[in-house]
């Protein structure tokens, strides 16, 4: 792997994570593209991504560094004056986010642990796979943006969305179905505004790219020791600043538009994936 090729696996990643048009579509698609699989071995690849996804991470925990310390702080805060017998308003709004948002990270938790090795097997290469599931969860997409009532916004948000957000990223583990295509169509079927499901997305995304990543920094360090670690940091960098920059967008985007543009992308991505896959068969 070259440098440029560091740069753009970087670019890639930065988009697609946050942009509900799946990452691991991309990437599979690029890596081929790029003929990454003559100079690298699968593990190589998997480690180099399982990396770089770090770069996303640190971009929205910048971006929402703000939340983060309100809700985190709150929950603290929050919890104790529940024990003691005293309310207050700020902090228990703060308190109940936070448990949202370890409530909706539970099933991608308890799956991804129990189906590790399914889930990183020769299954996740697979063109018919992606091109299906990018397909299918346009879909789904289409269908949350017609049925969804879209007035409940993230302050309003209680259990229930928790629940089927949470659920609803456990398809993510599916590659092509993307985490966010999937969280943000949750939030719509759970009634949420575009914004409020978007966000929600975003910090739920933060617990489940952070356990994932730290788990596997070691094992895909180990796996990268013929890899120019100078490929390796620029690459992630690079899917930092993309990333932040993508989050910007999207938030600001689907205050005035709907996710139609996505569905249709993924429609046709998904599409010529199922064309590829078939015609190297």
């Amino acid at each position: 792997m070259n440098l440029l090729q560091a740069i753009l696996l970087g670019i890639i990643q930065g988009l697609t994570e946050f942009i509900p048009i799946s990452s691991s579509g991309h990437l599979i698609l690029a890596e081929k593209l790029m003929g990454l699989e003559n100079t690298m071995t699968p593990q190589q690849i998997t480690a180099f991504i399982a990396v770089i996804q770090l770069g996303t991470l640190a971009a929205v925990i910048v971006y929402f560094i703000s939340d983060i310390l309100t809700i985190s702080i709150g929950w603290v805060q929050g919890n104790l004056l529940w024990l003691q017998g005293q309310r207050d308003s700020t902090a228990r709004k703060a308190a109940r986010l936070g448990w949202l948002i370890i409530l909706g990270t539970i099933p991608i938790g308890v799956v991804g642990l129990l189906a590790k090795d399914f889930i990183e097997g020769a299954f996740t290469k697979s063109l018919y796979v992606i091109g299906t599931t990018m397909i299918v969860w346009a879909l789904l997409l289409l269908l949350a943006e017609t049925v969804g009532k879209r007035r409940r916004e993230l302050e309003h948000a209680g259990l229930r969305e928790a629940l089927i957000v949470g659920v609803a990223q456990v398809f993510a583990l599916i590659p092509g179905s993307s985490r966010s295509g999937t969280t943000i169509a949750g939030g719509l079927f759970a009634g949420m505004s575009r914004e409020a499901a978007a966000r929600f997305s975003f910090l739920l995304s933060i617990p489940a790219i952070g356990a994932s990543g730290v788990l596997e920094l070691k094992e895909a360090l180990s796996l990268l020791g013929g890899v120019s670690m100078v490929n390796l940091i620029v690459s992630t960098v690079v899917s930092a600043i993309v990333g932040y920059l993508s989050i910007a967008f999207l938030i600001s985007f689907l205050r005035r538009h709907s996710t139609l543009i996505f569905i249709i992308y993924r429609l046709l991505v998904g599409l010529v994936l199922l064309v590829l896959a078939f015609r190297s068969a």
